[in-house]
This record gives C-alpha cells, sequence and structure tokens, in this order.
C-alpha cells in the first residue's frame, strides 16, 4: 500500500480552511479555563445524552437541563460558537474522507450515516 497519498491527504487537512479556522479558534477559545471546562462538560454530556439515546433510555432531566443551560452560555459567546460550529464543520470533513476511504476499500464499519 502507497502511504505517501495519506501523508498528502494529511497535509491538505491541516491546510485546509476547516482545519485553520478551527485551529485558530481553539486557541484562542481555551485559554480561558472557565470556557474549556463547560467546552469539555458539554461534550461529556452530548456524549452521554447521545449513547442513552441510541440505546433507547429516556435522557435524564437534570442532564437534559444542564446540557442545554451549557449549551446557551457557550453559543451565547460570538467566539466560543464560532469555534463550536468550526469544530462541526472539521468532523464533518473528517467523517466525509472516512466514507471515502471505507467506501473504497468496500468494509462496512456499521457506523450510522457513514455506510450506504
Amino acid at each position: 500500500m502507497e502511504y505517501s497519498n495519506a501523508h498528502r491527504l494529511a497535509q491538505d487537512i491541516r491546510q485546509s480552511e476547516e482545519y485553520q479556522t478551527y485551529h485558530g479558534l481553539k486557541d484562542e477559545v481555551m485559554s480561558d479555563e472557565t470556557t474549556a471546562a463547560l467546552i469539555k462538560e458539554y461534550k461529556k454530556l452530548q456524549v452521554k445524552l447521545q449513547m442513552g439515546a441510541v440505546a433507547g433510555a429516556k435522557p435524564d432531566d437534570d442532564d437534559m437541563q444542564r446540557f442545554q443551560g451549557i449549551t446557551a452560555l457557550l453559543f451565547g459567546n460570538p467566539t466560543v460558537s464560532k469555534f463550536m460550529l468550526a469544530e462541526m464543520r472539521l468532523q464533518q470533513a473528517l467523517a466525509d474522507i472516512f466514507r471515502i476511504v471505507t467506501e473504497a476499500a468496500n468494509i462496512d464499519m456499521g457506523i450510522p450515516g457513514l455506510d450506504s
């Protein structure tokens, strides 16, 4: 297998607008300890709620309220909101690349939304 193409892809990712925007905002946003802690808690709650939904469990009301409160705080700050949206765009681009590669290898990863 030729790995030079993979290294070129990695370089293309690092030079992409999505990557540049995300990392430019990340340094600024994560320099504030409170914001960094809120983002960490937001992601933790997001995964917990998503995993519960996949399992068919009813979301815990306290977790849901905390998640909604943290979401409002984070997205109420224009810089943090831009960062969170940039992160989502980068994640989507990486998911698209992963889907393309797994399709090329004809591999079913069993991931909803990625497999055809």
